[in-house]
């Protein structure tokens, strides 16, 4: 779920200091000592209560004589909030320990922006802010922390390793907080947010599609952003919280220890060919010949590609010198239809365009090319309402429809 801005009307647009004083309440039951543990007084405790359940839209507590009690709704909140605290204090803690009961959204805010654009002016561009509210943002977490944030050099201004980490701890940090405002609007029977899927070919051709037709029955009205792109940078975004999750082929061993893999179902490689191409009439073809020919295959380091690499390497031929590199398959195809080219792809990404006549199947045993297809999530991701419905049905309807194929 992307990041929300901070303003007043969504979780994160509530000081750090009023949230603290929010979790407090719900871990004391007191109003009064809250007030001591956040070192800030009685009434503005009370005031932020009352500004946070306003912008929540409904009750969070039950009071008595005696205590407050969070209710369900509260619970919740506190939950997500408390996630958020547990992504950013450490890092907080490792610059400077006042820093958790100082630093201010703005300013962390301000850090990321830097962080991301390496620029003090594009980042006050991005945040509709002036460039000198910006670089006092910074320079106040730098004067706390006593050491520089970041290190002008000449191709820009790049965050120091303490820096990068207070960064993607408040960027996470963020992320949990406006997953608390999906969260609030799921108890109120309304919708806010949208769901961000990273998608690689064979997930937008064949694994999405269905899993978002069957969400919309659900969930006709939240937003859906797919983003594609190669796996490394998706797989980047993931980590970063700019996606919910990643969908495609999964890598064995998984590439950091900070995701979670998921298998939905199982694909293999084909190798195709256009209608008239001399090799689609052939009974069988032989290693020799395909290395004769042109070739359309996905990049290096892509599980597909190795699987075409280890063709030629395993019958110790040299590999094919004519290789396009792409993912699209409307270019591969377009290239099979008008030349000599032939194609290494997903049979379950071709198997549309060859049952309807645009490429064949070239006679070529590839069983042992069976890779798995899932869904990549960070670990301990907790996910709304709404994500774990996709999620649900994401998980459904590949396995069904692959079943059917077989």
């Amino acid at each position: 779920m992307s990041e929300t801005g901070s303003t007043s009307s969504s979780i994160a647009g509530h000081s750090l200091r009023h949230l603290r004083a929010f979790l407090a309440v719900v871990d004391t039951g007191s109003v009064t000592r809250a007030a001591e543990a956040c070192f800030v007084s009685q009434p503005a405790v009370t005031q932020a209560l009352s500004k946070i359940e306003r912008t929540a839209g409904l009750p969070l507590f039950s009071r008595t004589p005696q205590r407050i009690f969070a209710n369900a709704a509260g619970e919740t909140l506190a939950r997500r909030i408390a996630r958020a605290f547990a992504y950013l204090d450490p890092a907080l803690a490792e610059l400077s320990p006042r820093l958790k009961m100082t630093a201010t959204g703005a300013q962390l805010r301000s850090l990321i922006a830097v962080r991301e654009t390496e620029n003090f002016t594009l980042a006050a561009e991005r945040l509709g802010v002036s460039q000198p509210a910006v670089y006092r943002a910074v320079s106040q977490l730098e004067e706390e922390a006593s050491r520089p944030l970041f290190q002008r050099t000449s191709y820009g201004i790049v965050a120091t390793r303490p820096a990068q980490a207070l960064a993607q701890a408040a960027k996470l940090a963020f992320l949990e907080l406006s997953q608390a405002d999906a969260d609030m609007a799921e108890l109120t029977a309304t919708e806010c947010g949208e769901i961000v899927i990273g998608a690689t070919p064979l997930a937008k051709s064949y694994t999405l599609p269905k899993a978002i037709a069957a969400f919309r029955e659900v969930r006709p009205n939240l937003p859906l952003r797919i983003q594609e792109g190669p796996y490394g940078e998706l797989m980047s975004a993931l980590r970063r919280g700019e996606l919910d999750f990643l969908v495609g082929a999964l890598r064995i061993p998984p590439p950091t220890s900070d995701i979670e893999q998921r298998v939905l179902f199982h694909d293999s490689v084909v190798l195709v060919g256009g209608i008239q191409h001399p090799l689609s009439r052939s009974q069988k073809v032989t290693v020799e010949e395909l290395a004769s020919y042109p070739w359309v295959v996905s990049p290096k380091g892509t599980p597909i590609r190795r699987y075409f690499d280890s063709i030629f390497l395993d019958a110790q031929c040299p590999l094919p010198r004519n290789i396009v590199e792409t993912g699209s398959l409307i270019l591969m195809r377009e290239l099979l239809d008008g030349t000599a080219h032939l194609g290494c792809t997903s049979r379950l990404q071709a198997e549309a365009e060859i049952k309807r006549g645009l490429m064949h199947a070239l006679p070529f045993e590839l069983g042992h090319t069976s890779r798995p297809i899932g869904v990549v999530l960070r670990k301990d991701w907790l996910p709304t309402a709404a994500q774990q419905t996709f999620l649900d049905l994401l998980s459904a309807h590949p396995t069904q429809r692959y079943n059917q194929i077989l």
